[in-house]
């Protein structure tokens, strides 16, 4: 099978490529690294194609930063928007169209801070830039593959766990390891995760059906958890606690401070209340098509260096 591929030099896009190293599969790269087979930045222009595919996997995208300024917020849509409807414009020019898309979303398209078992039905509300420009292209992938006549696959993964994992894992491994990492609350709140191996394996099967999924574990670990698992790995003491009573008035002291200075601190009560919240997402639908996931906790050498 020829397949077309973005983001295949990225974290999860490693992932993917290794996964499906042992099927049929001739992938053809796109994006800006000089390993791609097709050097072209897709949140300007389309990429030239010569030959047609019957799968597209797009992973490529913004995320993990929190934009500072208007112009920032607007390069997630130049790459998450933009750039998928520059990608389908190339298809398009080619003329032969693929037989399935692939698409790796996110589930803060709902722009939600807390939930339990939360499905694919639930409205989707994003109001910030990365949310929002996933959601955007979404609607458009979906528009395009209906009319088109092209399988679309959606997956909306939460945290995605791995080795050398970006985001929220990375800023903990860092944390953790100058011994600026404090649990709230004994880090009781829990979170849907999933394996960047068990995602990635999944994809071909999520092609085949077409429709959106959530993917998680199904064990939704808490971050203490998480935390106490990668502290014991690179020999740190036990995560220190910070009870919820004093974290709220360093919040209060972080509102306050950002009125003064007019720029938004790293701790305040919008930061705690993410911190102190549980967000669960139900993979169910995916379940009911073959998925089934390793647990993140009993697995920690597939994603702890």
């Amino acid at each position: 099978m020829k397949v077309l591929m973005t983001g295949a030099y990225g974290f999860l896009g490693k992932q993917i490529r290794e996964s499906v190293c042992d099927l049929n599969y001739r992938i053809t790269s796109v994006g800006l690294e000089k390993e791609n087979k097709i050097i072209c930045d897709l949140s300007k222009v389309s990429p030239k194609l010569s030959m047609n595919y019957e799968m597209v996997i797009h992973v490529a995208g913004k995320a993990h930063v929190v934009p500072k300024n208007k112009e920032e917020e607007s390069e997630f849509f130049h790459v998450n928007l933009e750039g998928t409807r520059n990608l389908i414009k190339g298809i398009e020019q080619y003329g032969r169209l693929p037989q399935s898309i692939v698409f790796i979303s996110t589930v803060a398209v709902y722009g939600l801070e807390k939930g339990k078992m939360i499905t694919e039905k639930q409205e989707r509300n994003a109001i910030d830039p990365y949310g929002l420009s996933k959601l955007k292209a979404e609607d458009f992938l979906l528009e395009w593959g209906q009319k088109n006549n092209v399988k679309i696959g959606i997956v909306r993964p939460p945290l995605i766990i791995g080795k050398n994992a970006p985001g929220n894992l990375k800023s903990m491994f860092e944390g953790i390891k100058s011994n600026r990492y404090l649990n709230v609350d004994h880090g009781k709140v829990r979170r849907s995760m999933v394996l960047a191996e068990d995602l990635a394996a999944f994809l071909p099967i999520i092609a085949k059906y077409g429709g959106i999924y959530h993917l998680t574990d199904g064990q939704h670990p808490s971050f203490g958890e998480i935390s106490n698992l990668i502290a014991n790995h690179i020999g740190k003491k036990k995560i220190r606690n910070l009870p919820l009573s004093i974290a709220k008035l360093f919040a209060k002291s972080g509102d306050f401070a950002q009125k003064l200075i007019k720029k938004e601190l790293p701790f305040n009560s919008k930061k705690l209340k993410k911190m102190t919240s549980s967000l669960v997402f139900d993979d169910t639908k995916a379940r009911a098509i073959g998925w089934n996931p390793r647990s993140v906790i009993a697995n920690p050498q597939l994603w702890l260096d």
